[in-house]
């Protein structure tokens, strides 16, 4: 007898994990989440779960209550006597905080992948970590998926022959690296230093671009300031035109003022964290029929990798 999967989601996500239940074929589980005088909450599940397999959908972007919600959701499926509890996360928060990068503070990265332990996951799937060190942090399976497979087909729809991709700092050389291997186009980098957290000291750029419409590739945008100022260096450097594509739109403070005031085509983002309004300037591809086929994959013990081949 095949086991019975069931998706819930926390309230941060609900948006997205509709879309995934729909595109898996079933009915997004029924939680209830009751909130307390006093600030406190309680998430419970409205629907029995015993001997099944839970798969709990929630990005953990701020407040910190959405992390909370989630280590709740799990531990109240792990006394419910749930089979397996599998988290998606789309979106991993505090990933940028994976190393000491100055004395006295915290790896905040391996805490929550201990927190998540500790409540009782048995599986983690989520997509486009910030570091790749981080599954590490985990001792259970992780499942790393990669937004490239929903941004690759998008750009090469686009038919753009003078294609060259580019990375807005030297952290992302890799991953820009692949785009380029898998569309068949050159790469340049943008080199950036900072005086402190989001303000850029200064920015040069490293490659040719002169008649190029460019793309820049980023796993985050924040405040946009990185983004935008690397487009504006290349357009000075000649390029015909340049957009983004990105998988997790934070967009703290007023960076889709920022993007929509740039040079920038447009911003193409998934949909790992809601939007807080619509702009002209930002397209958002759903994550979800990736993340329906996964669960379908994990459930049925097949190749998760083989989704990143992108028609090789």
């Amino acid at each position: 007898m095949p086991n019975k999967v069931k998706i819930f989601s926390g309230r941060a996500t609900q948006y997205l994990a509709e879309k995934i239940a729909h595109s898996y074929g079933t009915e997004l589980g029924k939680v209830v989440v009751t909130d307390f005088c006093d600030g406190e909450f309680q998430p419970s599940f409205e629907e029995n779960i015993r001997g099944n397999d839970i798969f709990i959908v929630q990005s953990t972007f701020a407040p910190a209550e959405n992390l909370i919600e989630i280590l709740m959701m799990i531990d109240a499926a792990r006394r419910a006597s749930a089979r397996n509890i599998i988290a998606v996360i789309p979106y991993f928060g505090f990933a940028r905080q994976d190393r000491k990068d100055k004395p006295r503070v915290s790896i905040a990265s391996k805490l929550i992948a201990n927190l998540l332990s500790t409540a009782g996951v048995q599986r983690i799937i989520t997509i486009d970590l910030h570091a790749d060190q981080i599954q590490g942090f985990f001792d259970v399976p992780v499942d790393h998926l990669f937004a490239s497979s929903i941004f690759i087909p998008y750009l090469r729809k686009l038919g753009l022959s003078n294609l060259t991709m580019a990375s807005p700092d030297t952290g992302g050389t890799r991953r820009v690296a692949t785009y380029a291997k898998f569309l068949q186009t050159d790469f340049v980098i943008c080199y950036k230093q900072r005086t402190k957290a989001n303000e850029i000291e200064n920015m040069a750029l490293v490659g040719d671009v002169k008649g190029r419409d460019v793309v820049l590739v980023d796993d985050i945008i924040d405040t946009a300031g990185t983004l935008t100022k690397a487009a504006g260096i290349i357009m000075d450097n000649g390029a015909k035109s340049v957009r983004a594509v990105c998988t997790h739109p934070l967009f703290s403070k007023n960076a889709m003022e920022k993007i929509e005031n740039s040079v920038l085509t447009e911003v193409v983002v998934s949909d790992t964290i809601p939007l807080r309004r619509e702009s002209p300037k930002i397209k958002v591809l759903t994550t979800a029929h990736l993340f329906a086929e996964v669960i379908k994959r994990v459930e049925s013990h097949e190749s998760i990798s083989s989704l990143f081949k992108f028609g090789e």
